[in-house]
Formats: C-alpha cells, structure tokens, sequence
C-alpha cells in the first residue's frame, strides 16, 4: 500500500497545472515541465493542491511513483536542482563555455561534454562544476556522466565526486 501516494501535492502560488487525459503539464517561474502517464493512476486538482488516486489494488505503487514525479516537477518549475562537482587533483580544472563543459583530468587529451537541453552548467571556481536545471532526473544524469570521466580513486582520492560525497581510502600496501 502506498502511503507517499496519499499525500497530495501542495501548489505554490506562482504555479499553473493543466491536466488533460493522460497528461500533466507544470508552468512556473523557472520554466514549464510535462509528464505522460497511463490511466492506472488519475490526478484531480482540488483547490491548490493535486490529489492522486489509483484505479485498483495493482496500480498502488504507481499512484505514489506519480506523486513523488509530479512533486519534482512542482519543486524544479519553482526553486529547481542543483548538483555540487568538486576537483581533486593536481591540474585537474573544469571551464564552462556556452552549454559544454571543458575538463582538464589528467588525460593526455581535454575532455568536452556538450550539455542537453534543460541542463545549465556553471564553474564558480576552477575546481567546482555546479549542475543546474529544472529536471531532476536530467541534471542528476549529467553530474553522473561528468563523475563517470574519472571517479575518485580509493588511494589518494584523485577524481571528480560530488561535493557532499565521502571518499573511503585504502592504505598502501606495506612490505
């Protein structure tokens, strides 16, 4: 039984929500998101607030994946997301240009990541990449493949890691 799919979704005051059959669209300040779904689960709007309710026992999990979706949506059309990339290591510098990224991280080559649309990328310092959107699945997605070009190592902690991210290292091996 879903008890995050009973809860409704409060809207802010600078919000709009269209439903439609089997569709859902968010307008805020930030930017406008929409999402698709089936019939298993429907969305009444009561006031300022979302109301999800499932059509029969089967489509409970999907009642409160909808909900955790749609509360996203609200939270990114209205605050948006944010995910915080530091550098550690010597020569390793990150340098927003327009939508790519341009990484320096040891290889013998730049590294270049074109940003989809949506995603935004910022580099206050030379050492942190700030990944920002209105998507959360997409701005994490990005800050993934940015990590994945060189995750921190268990020994020294050379690599790109999340900013709240805490690295275990090993100790060296002894003679």
């Amino acid at each position: 039984m879903s008890r995050i799919g009973n809860n409704p979704v409060k809207l802010p005051a600078k919000v709009e929500v269209t439903l439609a059959a089997g569709s859902i669209k968010v307008k805020g300040p930030l930017g406008e998101a929409s999402r698709d779904f089936g019939d298993s689960v429907s969305i009444a709007k009561e006031g300022d607030t979302l109301v999800f309710t499932a059509a029969n026992d089967e489509s409970r999990a999907m009642q409160g994946t909808l909900r955790a979706l749609v509360a996203n949506m609200v939270k990114g059309v209205t605050d948006g997301f944010e995910r915080k990339l530091t550098l550690v290591g010597v020569g390793f510098r990150a340098q927003a240009a327009g939508d790519k990224l341009n990484l320096t991280l040891g290889f013998s080559h730049p590294v270049v990541h074109a940003m989809p649309k949506g995603v935004k990328v910022e580099t206050p310092q030379q050492t942190e990449i700030l990944v920002k959107g209105i998507d959360k699945q997409a701005v994490g997605q990005v800050a993934a493949e940015i990590r994945a070009y060189r995750p921190p190592e268990p020994y020294k902690g050379k690599g790109v890691r999340y900013a709240d991210e805490r690295v275990i290292m090993k100790e060296t091996k002894k003679k």
